[in-house]
This record gives C-alpha cells, structure tokens and sequence, in this order.
C-alpha cells in the first residue's frame, strides 16, 4: 500500500498533469540552462573565447537560454561585460548565489545573504528573472532546512529554476582539462563524442521517468555549465538533440511550465526535479540513485575509453 505522503504527492501531480493537455505523442522539449559563469582563462580557449562560443552556438540554434549566475565569479570588470553580452542576446539571467556554497549537509548556513550579495552584482536589465538554482542543487537534508530555504526564496519573490534533466558535463570537462594538462595537444574529439552521448542517455531517462510520474512529458531544463566542453561541444549537443527528436524551446517558455511551481515533500531534498518528484511519488525508488548524477558513475566508461 501507497503511504500518505505518496498518495498527497500522486494526488498534486495528477493536478499538475491536468493542467497541461497530454504531450505524450509530441516531441519532448528542453530549454538550455548554463551555470556557474566563470571567464578565467583555460587550455585552448580564453574566458572570453569560451563565452563567445556559447553565445555563437546559441545564436545559431535561435534559442533562448537561461544563465544562472555565482556572482563571486562576475564581480569584476571583465565579468559585468560578459553578462552584458550575455543579456545583450536575449538570455536570461537568474541568481545562483555569490559563493556556491553547499546547503544540503548538516551545516547549511545561511542561504538568504548568499542570495542578496550575488543579486547585487547581477545585471539590472530585462535580462533579469526572479530565477533561483541551488548550489550542487540541494535543498536541505531536512524538512525543516528545505522550509526555511523556500522561505528564503518566497521572502525575495524567486521561484526555484529546477533541473529536470541533471548530467555530469562537468565531470567530462574536468577529465578533458585534466588530460590537456598532460598533453597540450591532444585530440578533444572523443570527449565530446561521450558528452553527447551522456548528455542524451539522462535525457531519455529523465524525460522517461516524467511522463510516468507526471503523465506527460513537461517542458525540461538541461543543466549545462559555462566551461570548456559547452564552448567547444554545444553546437554538436543541439544537434545531436534536435537528431535525438527533442525540440529545443526558449527558457522562459520552460520555465512557465506549471511543474516548476512543484514542492516535492521529501528530505534530503536535492537532484533534478523529476527526481525529486519520483521520490515524492513513491513508486519509483527502484529506479532512483543517490545521488542522482555524479562522477563515479561515468568513470568506468571514460576509464575504458581511455579519456
């Protein structure tokens, strides 16, 4: 038998599902979103070099994304023109603290200044949404911590920018920096060969897993960051997405998608959001990891590829 809180969370989300006519013969839908923006300089490409890839790629594919934004690594000169660019070509930009401090262990400190400091660097533009992402997209380990962050974000008026389809691009960009600090010259294709690949499989799984707990497929947001592999590989990415039949959408699209307003009742409270509703749901535990995307897991496959 269901628990209470399993049949609370499948009545919500039957709500939720009809609000939104059934999408489970149309194509599935993402919108870009682009963390931790960071203009240093690094192998093969200047800060500045990096940023104007991600910004080509996006202008090709005539899609709006989503930036959200750890102001310590904005708050300087180079850094505010960057977001200027950024807000410039139509993207969005949402707050994801200044420090990038971790909240969900069992010293969360205190989310709500972390939020002003780096609202105080962003861009004062249309570009600004009242979007906010967790660091390492963590909540709270408990519901007591999780009601006092969402409180944190109700007080400034910001609604959560969840991900729905969480990935470990950061670890494939963290293993391609690593294997160009050993060898300058090395060939970067096969890197992003496993990125499109990863960045697909959680995608299937993700999207797969929503329609089943949701009844349909909502509108997703690809967690991606503002490093080597997205400046190098996102125009094979789009591609690879649009080959894959998913349909790339604006941010502000998906985030209007009334999933987004969900407040899964569960702690520890972290991951994608379809995780976090999985959970909620009860059903699906057989199919949930913890965490739900991380280095380990991707390993043994790079190990084997050699990269």
């Amino acid at each position: 038998m269901m628990h209470r809180r399993g049949v609370l969370a499948g009545l919500a989300l039957g709500g939720m599902a009809a609000a939104v006519p059934a999408r489970a013969a149309e194509a599935p839908r993402f919108a870009v979103t682009i963390d931790d923006f960071r203009f240093d300089d690094g192998p093969l490409m200047s800060g500045s070099a990096r940023h104007r890839a991600i910004l080509d790629a996006l202008s090709a594919a005539g899609v709006q994304a989503a930036g959200l934004v750890t102001g310590k690594h904005v708050a300087n000169t180079a850094g505010q023109l960057h977001l200027g660019s950024w807000a410039e070509a139509g993207h969005a930009v949402g707050n994801h603290t200044f420090d990038h401090a971790y909240h969900g262990g069992s010293a969360p400190g205190d989310l709500g200044p972390d939020i002003d400091l780096c609202a105080q660097v962003l861009p004062r533009t249309p570009a600004l949404r009242p979007w906010f992402r967790f660091p390492y997209l963590a909540e709270g380990r408990t519901a007591e911590v999780r009601d006092r962050m969402r409180a944190d974000l109700a007080a400034r008026g910001l609604m959560n920018a969840h991900v729905t389809i969480d990935a470990s691009d950061w670890y494939v960009n963290q293993r391609l920096l690593a294997r160009l600090e050993r060898e300058p010259g090395a060939d970067v294709t096969p890197y992003g060969d496993y990125l499109v690949q990863h960045l697909l499989d959680r995608a299937a799984f993700y999207d797969g897993l929503a329609r089943d707990v949701l009844g349909r497929s909502p509108a997703h947001t690809l967690l991606i960051h503002h490093n080597l592999t997205t400046a190098l590989f996102l125009p094979r990415i789009l591609k690879a997405f649009a080959g894959a039949g998913w349909a790339a959408i604006d941010a502000d699209e998906a985030f209007a998608d009334p999933v987004f307003a969900a407040l899964p009742d569960i702690a520890p409270c972290a991951h994608s959001l379809i995780h976090q509703l999985a959970k909620a749901d009860g059903r699906f535990d057989d199919r949930l990891r913890y965490p739900g995307e991380d280095g380990p897991y991707e390993a043994p496959a790079m190990d084997a590829l050699g990269l």
